[in-house]
């Protein structure tokens, strides 16, 4: 059977230890992690209590020591840096607040032997009586714009027990330096299309009087809100929206996402015919050469079915936007009744004839692609109504 330390050289994994203010129960973590054998990186992250003392009793540990503390978030990236210099690909980071427990170590060494490259949390067990209420509500609190951010389903985002892809990291440039970095990294690894995954593992939650905690509620809480903030808007501006073209026009591939998309059996009837009437208008509004692009990422913004979105805003093809124009000018002169200039229905008509009374065309184009959406999107949903009927008839 190959030993632990074999199996901690072969994958190129080390074990990180961010401390802050932990003397007392950092010994004991550091004799549990000897056990495996492997190179342990510590991180005394501005301690001022007994952590230097206890690190000069363990021989070929390798710690790294400043002042004053700067942060959680800090700490493992200056571990990850170090994990790369000495020539590691992989860093288990475990809490030394007694929090985790070291025999669960290998359940993280097996689970990178299946999905190599992987950023892997440990998943507490969060419904025990001992978990503090501020625990499990930023528990949840966190795994639920997680959810959001990625659409990745995690049962524990916030537990500092983690196997780190730290070579795959290095290339990424992290804007956060305390508790929020832990959040911070896992969004944007599975942005950046590195699997993020789970095991279990166990969990000692002390009683408050001996509990140990550097988060400071409100100002930790109102950093990790801000966080969110800017990812969930990071998101949905550019990642979803990018994920979406990069599936739509992988060779080969765009038939079958616009079918699954349009197909969606999770999405209801009216978001189906809402998505359809919402296609129109955006194929009709006058922002010639950009209508496909916002209307993607209003979509993504509203949870809209993108394919029926994508499919119906196609309708300004070339063979349409002579009607479309025609009908816009049309429709302008309502607007405008003492100014309104005619136009001829050809087909040499085209986009040119737009600079002849811009303000008719713009008044016109937008009341046609409201109205248009409007009718296309009930038209659609009533037949969507009664081809479910008849469905239910049949069967």
């Amino acid at each position: 059977m190959e030993s632990q330390h074999h199996i901690f050289e072969r994958l190129k994994v080390c074990i990180l230890v961010p401390t802050y203010n932990n003397a007392k129960t950092l010994e004991n973590l550091l004799h549990d992690l000897k056990v495996f054998d492997a190179y342990i990186i510590v991180v005394n992250d501005g301690s001022t209590d007994d952590t230097e003392k206890i690190l000069l009793r363990f021989a070929g540990i390798h710690s790294i020591s400043y002042s004053p503390n700067r942060g959680k978030g800090y700490a493992l990236r200056k571990g990850f840096r170090v994990a790369v210099d000495q020539g590691f690909d992989y860093a288990i980071s475990i809490d030394s607040d007694g929090q985790h427990f070291a025999k669960d170590v290998p359940a993280f060494l097996r689970a990178l032997e299946n999905n190599p490259g992987s950023l892997i949390i440990g998943a507490r067990n969060m419904d025990q009586h001992s978990v503090p209420a501020k625990s499990s509500f930023g528990h949840k609190f966190s795994n639920f714009w997680f959810r959001v951010e990625t659409g990745i389903e995690l049962p524990d985002t916030q537990s500092g027990f983690r196997l780190y892809p730290v070579a795959r990291l290095q290339s990424m440039s992290f804007i956060t330096r305390r508790f929020e970095f832990e959040i911070e990294v896992i969004v944007r690894a599975a942005w950046k299309g590195i699997p993020v995954i789970s095991v279990p593992v166990s969990v000692y939650y002390a009683s408050p009087e001996e509990r140990i905690s550097h988060f400071r509620p409100f100002i930790d809480f109102t950093r990790i809100s801000i966080l969110n903030t800017f990812l969930v808007f990071i998101s949905f501006i550019y990642i979803k929206p990018r994920d979406l073209l990069r599936r739509l026009f992988l060779k080969g591939k765009w038939k079958e996402v616009l079918v699954d998309e349009i197909f969606d059996p999770s999405q209801s009837d009216v978001k189906k015919s809402v998505s359809v009437g919402f296609g129109i208008f955006m194929g009709i509004l006058p922002i010639w050469g950009f209508q496909l692009i916002v209307a993607i990422f209003i979509a993504v913004l509203l949870r809209l079915n993108k394919g029926l979105v994508i499919l119906f805003a196609n309708i300004s093809i070339p063979p349409m936007i002579p009607i479309i124009i025609y009908t816009s000018y049309q429709f302008g002169t309502f607007w405008m009744p003492g100014s309104a200039q005619p136009v001829s229905l050809t087909k040499s008509l085209s986009l040119s004839a737009i600079r002849y009374n811009f303000k008719q065309y713009l008044a016109g184009s937008i009341s046609l692609a409201v109205i248009a959406g409007l009718v296309s999107g009930l038209i659609s949903f009533v037949l969507l109504k009664m081809f479910s009927k008849k469905n239910r008839v049949v069967l």
